[in-house]
């Protein structure tokens, strides 16, 4: 009676969020239900359903429990893999964080040419990611590019940015790294836009040195901000698909190679395709982030943050 009640009182409510409750349902609820069926069976190129001219050929894949999961976990491909995605995510999250930060801080002062910098500062991010990839990759060109040239006209060898399993780590760290600068500045200027002047003017009356107003004021006014923004450019990172696979497709060597470009590599490039272990893979991956994103809620709540 108390649920016929209510929905009664908030029909109007419901049946606006019907139509997104249904279409998220079948975008991403349909997808992820039926990826999950698939990495617990042994699909394949050879064994799914498929049309040869007018000849339809049912799917002959069969149900195979966890020992998909059970072969990935026990493989060395995966912890390597997990390991440098690990120090791809924390690398390019830090390095975008603190960037973010300095670059924020600076552009939040009275300064000359302010709005010129500000809108320089988010070109990157309005970019489409494929069209930097690629400029990035020419900047890049062990023989042509224009980073190797500065390089011979300074007297220095040039370097293998791509072909040298290090410096590829290096290239797709730093081109994440443009990429993700510019939320992080929009996100911390209005973070430390929210913080009231005043504050700054009364530390610096009591004799408070420019570090101290820094470690007292600015950080914890922007750590609301700051927390969220980590999750989610942690988030994306983990699954950035674009930088690596356009940049290096994984390589040299599978030096680059993520999980989520691995799990693309099996199921799109690899002959015969592996339908059923790269969802397996997505499955992992999944876990993964849902398993980060409730200790770091569980962290972000130990330290008094409500989300």
């Amino acid at each position: 009676m108390l649920a016929k009640a209510r929905l009664a009182r908030h029909w109007y409510a419901w049946a606006m969020v019907a139509p997104v409750v249904i279409v998220i349902g079948l975008i991403i609820g349909y997808p992820l239900l039926r990826g999950v069926y698939l990495s617990l069976t042994d699909a394949n190129e050879a064994n799914v359903e498929r049309e040869i001219g007018v000849n339809k050929i049912p799917a002959t894949y069969e149900f195979k429990g966890l020992d998909n999961y059970t072969a990935i976990l026990s493989d060395s491909v995966f912890w390597d893999r997990l390991g440098w995605t690990a120090v791809w995510t924390v690398g390019c999250v830090g390095l975008t964080f603190l960037l973010g930060l300095t670059l924020a801080n600076m552009l939040n002062r009275q300064v000359k040419g302010r709005s010129f910098y500000r809108v320089a500062m988010i070109v990157p991010w309005g970019i489409p990611a494929f069209v930097s990839v690629f400029a990035w990759k020419m900047l890049f060109n062990e023989k042509n590019g224009l980073l190797n040239k500065v390089l011979d006209g300074g007297g220095i060898e040039g370097v293998a940015w791509l072909g040298d399993p290090t410096w590829a780590k290096v290239a797709v760290i730093a081109v994440n790294v443009w990429l993700g600068v510019p939320f992080m500045i929009v996100a911390m200027l209005g973070a430390l836009q929210a913080i009231p002047g005043e504050l700054y003017e009364a530390a610096e009356m009591d004799g408070a040195g420019p570090w101290q107003r820094f470690t007292n004021i600015t950080l914890p006014g922007v750590r609301t901000v700051a927390s969220t923004v980590v999750m989610l450019s942690t988030i994306w990172t983990f699954n950035m698909f674009p930088v690596i696979y356009l940049l290096t497709k994984g390589g040299p060597e599978d030096s680059t190679e993520i999980l989520v470009t691995y799990a693309f590599r099996l199921s799109f490039v690899n002959s015969p395709r592996d339908f059923a272990t790269s969802a397996a893979w997505g499955v992992l991956i999944l876990v993964l982030l849902s398993f980060f994103t409730i200790v770091y809620r569980r962290a972000l709540r130990r330290q008094g943050e409500v989300w």
